[in-house]
């Protein structure tokens, strides 16, 4: 089996208090340009990966096995991979990805939250659960029992895109790090009351109705709302060490933010601007003295695409 994933972009969470009794709640976009993995059964199991992909997709084959007894003899290959821990959902993409492989081989018919929850994805969100099902557009109804259940799904507009800047600074935290922040935090409940009131009434409707200024003004507030929950442990409502790119994309697009823990920023943009604005942003993070990724950010109307070797 062949494995294209999305990549993801996080857009936030909105209430980690649990206000009404559900934890969190994500908004996520899956953009392309995700996983590519080959999967095929062999004599015992070989992993052709590197670094913390292989941890990945040993516990990933592990788990399943667990539950189903799919056993070890595979043969997997990580043919495109998502940099670790720069906020773009890699660890859930990459394990999704191999379990949803070793799934179909073995004939085994499983809803994707089950196979997240079997695999220990989703637990503090749904965003890069369902953008790897789905893609487009998410919201996911917060965490209780299990992974969090989808409320919406939008396609995202074809003609929108992501200016994405990703500076050569500190990874993000990964799980280890964020799991005693993730159990412990707590925010406002009247923040999580204007997200919400934000979302519900401002960016879900824009986006519907396609209007791209009113969208991203709701974005920029909730980035901004958001950052003020996990400032304590950030530095600020950003990280410090984007705060220059974010200043540039704050300027330059429709709306802007960070995505997860960083160090990805992000600014929402109409594509047909995206050659210019990479440039613009060559020479501001040049000047700046910041060495950095950047690119467009396509968004993906369509999860995971799984095909045998063959094509079939």
């Amino acid at each position: 089996m062949i494995v294209h994933t999305p990549r993801r972009l996080h857009l936030g969470l909105i209430d980690p208090s649990a206000t009404l009794g559900r934890r969190f709640g994500a908004l996520g976009v899956a953009l392309e340009g995700g996983y590519e993995v080959e999967v095929v059964q062999g004599a015992r199991l070989r992993i052709a990966a590197r670094g913390e992909d292989r941890d990945t997709i040993r516990d990933a084959v592990e788990r399943m096995d667990s539950k189903f007894n799919t056993g070890f003899g595979y043969h997997i290959e990580v043919k495109r991979a998502i940099p670790r821990h720069v906020g773009l959902g890699s660890t859930t993409q990459l394990t999704l990805a191999v379990g949803a492989a070793i799934a179909k081989i073995n004939g085994i018919d499983i809803p994707v939250e089950k196979l997240a929850e079997i695999l220990g994805r989703g637990k503090n969100g749904g965003a890069g659960v369902y953008s790897f099902a789905y893609g487009g557009f998410i919201v996911d109804g917060g965490a209780k029992k299990g992974v969090p259940p989808m409320i919406f799904r939008e396609d995202f507009p074809e003609e929108w895109g992501f200016l994405l800047i990703i500076p050569d600074v500190k990874a993000g935290l990964d799980e280890k790090e964020e799991k005693p922040i993730m159990e412990n935090i707590t925010g406002s409940g009247k923040i999580a009351m204007e997200i919400s009131h934000r979302i519900l009434l401002g960016l879900l409707p824009a986006l519907k109705e396609r209007d791209i200024e009113e969208f991203g003004s709701h974005l920029n507030a909730i980035q901004r709302l958001v950052g003020k929950h996990f400032e304590a442990y950030q530095g600020g409502e950003f990280r410090e060490d984007v705060r220059l790119a974010i200043e540039f994309l704050a300027e330059k697009t429709y709306g802007c933010g960070q995505s997860s823990w960083g160090p990805t920023v992000y600014g929402l943009i109409l594509r047909e601007m995206g050659a210019e604005l990479i440039n613009e942003a060559r020479n501001y993070m040049k000047e700046h003295g910041i060495k950095a990724k950047i690119e467009i950010g396509i968004p993906r109307n369509r999860g995971a695409e799984i095909t045998d070797v063959a094509g079939g």
